[in-house]
């Protein structure tokens, strides 16, 4: 943990800047590695077809990012982290605000410690290919 989600509408595709977004999601969201750790993102850009945005006008669009996280963080830290994503994402976006009507949402939800079940071997691919 932390998975990333970040939807965004098919209108808006070969408006921005996909693989790049992701990052700056991620980036923004991990910081110095002190609360989320780097070893721990998925991230994932889902572009969405099918969607009806307030009056359902071609133009309009939008981007939303979940970020989900492993209980056990303060209200503090989450906060910081969900305001450190909204900023660099509206930064990001701001070019593409200018000119279009577009929505912008991120949304922190903590996963449940009894049922969030995993696995993974990042972390020793990680050793290997700072070593390499």
């Amino acid at each position: 943990m932390p998975h990333i989600w970040v939807e965004y509408s098919a209108n808006i595709e070969k408006e921005i800047d996909v693989p790049q977004l992701l990052e700056t999601v991620q980036k923004a969201l991990i910081d110095d590695g002190s609360v989320f750790p780097f070893a721990g993102a998925r991230t994932r850009g889902v572009r969405v077809d099918n969607y009806l945005i307030v009056d359902g006008h071609p133009d309009n669009a939008f981007v939303h990012v979940l970020l989900r996280i492993a209980s056990g963080r303060s209200e503090a830290d989450r906060k910081a982290a969900g305001d450190r994503v909204f900023s660099n994402v509206k930064d990001y976006l701001s070019q593409l605000m200018a000119r279009r009507p577009l929505g912008l949402s991120v949304q922190m939800e903590e996963s449940d410690a009894e049922v969030n079940l995993k696995t993974s071997n990042y972390r020793d691919y990680l050793k290997l290919r700072a070593a390499g």
